[in-house]
């Protein structure tokens, strides 16, 4: 029972976020100030304290590129199955279906069922899931249903296509300009994420077996520290409940997809990866995450609707903490 405490804890963070804003103790906007925080200062020092106090095998980056490839399918998956779904509904569900919570949400649950040392393999995972849901996803988003980014979604179209009205270049001065704009857009939305910068550097640290100064931890250790308290707050802050049915039936297409993608993601996790029991079950319980806080980000970018993305997050928040309660009594009788 006592293993239970912290992930319930952030559940009633959430609560305490909602019910502050309903009481009108923040403002409807105020949650942009929060993920400014979060993206930019807290995440990636909780990053740094991680791999500045636990040991990152390099050898683990196979689960690194586990976390990337399970991140990326589902996305992939979700645009081949829905070509005949309003772009608007295709954008929420390639950005909300895939991406683990594994910062903010699974750091604290896999240290409370199984210890400090089960943090290390969930950062290694992070690695490859964080390539996804930092920049990957939201740039497969954009690209693939031609959303022009800067402004919502919204202000661009108001139809029910698949996509967006996209004319291919056909003179080569245009299609040279098209390839440079879609680079550059790679470019930023990867390289425009401090989280994903903060990784990056990380793993050229732990392939030269560079130590991080335990000054550089003592530093960012009161951010790691407030890590999950900010985001599970910035994610009561900006929940609402669905405006309706078409919010509703949203909600339980992204459950829909989560549940069996996760489901067998940590079944090939446990049965597939080449490590301990304790390491393939902190990589398994990832794969049962609930949304990114990232997806918030991205649904108030591209759709103007992350209210929307919140409220689907702390119901699967709800969901994966008993999937992983679950999940863990499991992996224990297995091994």
């Amino acid at each position: 029972m006592s293993a239970l405490i912290q992930p319930v804890a952030l559940l009633l963070i959430i609560l305490a976020g909602y019910l502050f804003k309903r009481a009108g103790l923040f403002e409807d906007h105020d949650y942009r100030i929060m993920q400014t925080i979060i993206f930019n200062l807290v995440l990636p020092g909780a990053i740094v304290y991680s791999f500045a106090t636990n040991p990152h095998d390099s050898s683990m980056l196979l689960i690194s590129l586990f976390g990337l490839i399970v991140a990326f399918i589902p996305p992939v998956v979700v645009f081949l199955t829905s070509r005949h779904r309003p772009v608007q509904n295709r954008a929420f569900m390639m950005l909300n279906g895939s991406g683990f919570n594994v910062g903010c949400f699974c750091f604290p649950v896999v240290q409370a069922f199984l210890g400090t040392g089960a943090i290390v393999p969930a950062a290694m995972f992070d690695i490859g899931n964080c390539v996804m849901v930092a920049a990957g996803t939201n740039v497969m988003t954009q690209t693939l249903l031609h959303i022009k980014p800067g402004m919502p979604l919204t202000e661009q179209y108001q139809g029910n296509a698949p996509t967006l009205p996209y004319v291919k270049p056909k003179d080569k001065d245009a299609k040279r300009l098209a390839r440079k704009a879609l680079a550059r857009n790679v470019f930023k939305g990867f390289f425009g994420s401090v989280p994903f910068d903060t990784y990056l550097v990380m793993i050229i640290l732990t392939l030269a077996n560079v130590k991080i100064p335990d000054i550089i931890a003592a530093l960012v250790q009161p951010l790691s520290n407030a890590n999950s308290f900010c985001a599970m707050l910035m994610v009561g802050m900006l929940m609402d409940l669905p405006s309706g049915k078409q919010d509703v039936l949203q909600l339980l297409k992204v459950i829909g997809w989560r549940l069996p993608f996760g489901i067998a993601f940590a079944t090939a996790a446990w049965l597939l990866l080449p490590f301990g029991a304790e390491i393939r079950e902190a990589a398994a319980m990832c794969c049962l995450a609930p949304i990114a806080v990232f997806s918030t980000l991205f649904t108030d970018k591209v759709l103007g609707n992350a209210k929307l993305a919140g409220f689907t997050l702390s119901i699967t928040a709800i969901i994966s903490l008993l999937l992983m309660t679950g999940a863990h009594f499991l992996f224990v009788a297995l091994a």
